[in-house]
């Protein structure tokens, strides 16, 4: 076993993970990556193992809302990227960046042990194509992201028909002569239900509750590049932009979907018109929540019936770090409780990156957090009164950064943060450790 006391670990070589590397090299920290795959770009590369990507998926963000600042995307990338331009993308990143020479590809990280109770280092367990390896690093940094364990109900009954989860599909060909239930209304819901509706025999459409659906183009510009110059009080944006779905989308209810019982931004919204058109055209059929399976014959809550071939559970992920126990990352209901989602209130040598979700944070709010991360352990090192200010901080307690919304109680929404009170505060640290400003 070797001893690599002043280097850091880091999981990851997805978008989290390059984002990190990319500010650990710039403040001068040590780092060694790992990444299961053979190349970078975690789950957006399709090839992937661990890949949840199918052929017709695309950002639900526009590009420029979505890019490193410090790294646009090519003008002739498409507004709205698939998968396989944001995978160019990353490894382009890479290679500007020069991240590749730090990781070990192919290599899957299997525990992490703490040395004691304090900051005195991990054990890193891994396994490649050469066998069992360990080593000790200062610190750990997980960037592993979170849309990698499916999170499958369990549906009361016996299905006979293919039951798949959506990280098991990849191309519209799966639908070919089937009659097709997607189970749950999410972005990725929604999408996987436009091929079905074009590849399937027929495809209907399972809610246990509404959504707001946001079209991707207003006045031929991509929607979310509009507004955001003022900042509003919530409940006038609730009120101004509520106004504005009801112009350009209409009212969903009037095609079978059923109304929120949410206000608008407590939940992430639905980037997809196409679905709405489908339903209004009686391509798609929306259907209550599942009450129970019979062979082929799915029996709704309102209760209707219908025969299908194929359910897909379009049902999200759950938040997945199977390498070390729970309660070192102070794990509690859906998440670890984490300062601004990443740093952990009494240890300075362990991280989680990437482990939030908001509307419209796009990959630099990510980099911003992995910037705020890396220029603290150096100003530990250098003894910064700044860093001793967050190190105080982070101690007080649990901060999640929600700006006051009372986000639904859903496992997918237990990282979700308010994108501009989570960014204040990070850019805020930035600023501080950085000698700018105080925090």
């Amino acid at each position: 076993m070797t001893n690599t006391r002043g280097r850091f670990a880091l999981i990851g070589a997805g978008p989290m993970g390059l984002a990190a590397a990319k500010v650990l090299g710039e403040q001068g920290v040590d780092y060694q990556g790992f990444e299961l795959h053979s190349d970078v770009g975690g789950l957006w590369d399709i090839e992937g193992a661990h890949s949840t990507m199918y052929e017709s998926a695309h950002l639900i963000s526009s590009k420029r809302m979505t890019e490193f600042t410090d790294f646009p995307m090519r003008d002739e990338v498409a507004e709205y990227p698939s998968h396989r331009e944001m995978a160019q993308y990353f490894r382009d990143f890479a290679d500007h960046f020069d991240i590749r020479r730090h990781y070990r590809f192919g290599a899957e990280v299997t525990k992490l042990e703490p040395l004691g109770d304090d900051d005195e280092g991990w054990r890193v367990s891994w396994r490649d194509a050469e066998g069992e390896h360990s080593e000790v690093y200062a610190g750990v940094l997980i960037a592993n992201g979170t849309l990698s364990e499916p999170n499958m109900p369990d549906f009361p009954g016996q299905f006979d028909g293919e039951l798949i989860h959506s990280s098991a599909y990849r191309d519209p060909s799966q639908f070919a002569g089937k009659r097709v239930l997607v189970v749950g209304a999410g972005n990725s819901g929604c999408d996987i239900a436009v091929d079905a509706i074009h590849h399937g025999k027929s495809c209907d459409l399972s809610m246990r509750r509404g959504y707001y659906f946001v079209p991707k183009y207003v006045f031929g510009k991509p929607a979310d590049t509009l507004g955001g110059a003022i900042k509003l009080p919530m409940w006038l944006k609730r009120k101004i932009d509520g106004a504005l779905l009801k112009w350009f989308v209409g009212d969903p209810q009037k095609y079978g979907f059923p109304k929120p019982d949410y206000k608008l931004y407590e939940s992430h919204p639905i980037v997809n018109s196409l679905v709405l058109f489908h339903a209004g055209h009686g391509d798609l059929k929306v259907r209550a929540d599942i009450e129970r399976l019979d062979g082929k014959t799915v029996h709704f809550k309102d209760g209707t019936q219908a025969e299908y071939d194929m359910i897909l559970a379009a049902t999200g992920y759950k938040l997945h770090y199977p390498f070390i126990a729970p309660e070192l990352l102070n794990w509690q209901g859906d998440a670890p409780h984490l300062y601004l989602n990443a740093m952990h209130p009494k240890r300075d040598d362990l991280f989680v990156l990437g482990m939030l979700e908001a509307s419209g944070l796009g990959w630099q709010g990510r980099h911003e957090q992995a910037e705020m991360v890396a220029r603290y352990i150096r100003g530990l090192r250098d003894g910064s009164e700044a860093a001793k200010r967050l190190q105080a901080k982070k101690a007080e307690g649990f901060e999640r950064a929600t700006g006051g919304m009372a986000y639904l109680k859903l496992a997918r929404m237990a990282y979700y943060v308010d994108k501009a009170t989570y960014r204040k505060a990070v850019t805020g640290w930035i600023k501080a450790l950085s000698g700018k400003a105080a925090a």
